[in-house]
């Protein structure tokens, strides 16, 4: 097996850095911990610092720290705006919704193993982060629950905010999501509402 290069044993640990990174700060907002995680993210911002200075000269090793440092400035961005609503005492990305949102269904006809965990909807997920953050965490529990890996919460973002766009534009004034468990699997369904008023 050929040795590791310096980028290749940077972008290793940076990878494995930004995990961390990303775990302390659902800790911090979680409230488990009661500081923000400074050392690890100026750890990670002096690696991703000094190699885009540098020359990354492999095509696939240039690609996977563009990729990493993309995730990064994504991930900055939120967490410095929750800790901007943090400390105006305003509900942030990482609130925990309200209770109300959860409107339990019955379930269809032939659907008897099925259990209706969460059922919500969207105008604007960008301006219902609470309302999306609560559809993410019911989302993930299901998923553990089964069995099923987690998703990041930034791709689960983007593909509700793609779903609701593209059924908005078909003409549905309010875009339904709904989380079930039918026999040990987990459902995530979509579907316009017509005629939803305001």
């Amino acid at each position: 097996m050929p040795e590791l290069t310096d980028i290749q044993r940077d972008l290793l640990a940076l990878a494995a850095d930004l995990k961390r990174l990303e775990a302390e700060y659902t800790m911090f907002f979680a409230g488990r911990i009661k500081r923000p995680p400074w050392e690890t993210r100026g750890r990670v911002e002096a690696t991703i610092k000094r190699w885009s200075r540098g020359q990354i000269p492999g095509t696939s090793d240039r690609f996977r720290f563009e990729m990493i440092q993309s995730r990064f400035q994504s991930l900055i961005d939120l967490w410095d705006r929750a800790m901007r609503a943090k400390e105006e005492g305003r509900p942030g990305p990482f609130a925990q919704p309200a209770p109300k949102t959860t409107k339990p269904a019955q379930p269809k006809t032939g659907e008897k193993d099925s259990k209706v965990v969460l059922v919500t909807s969207f105008k604007d997920p960008v301006r219902e982060i609470d309302k999306l953050r609560g559809l993410y965490d019911s989302l993930m529990d299901a998923r553990r629950h089964a069995g099923d890996e987690v998703v990041p919460f930034h791709k689960f973002a983007a593909l509700v905010s793609s779903q609701v766009s593209k059924l908005r534009q078909q003409g549905s004034a309010e875009v339904a999501f709904r989380v079930a468990l039918t026999a040990g699997k987990v459902n995530f369904t979509v579907r316009g509402m017509q005629g939803a008023k305001d």
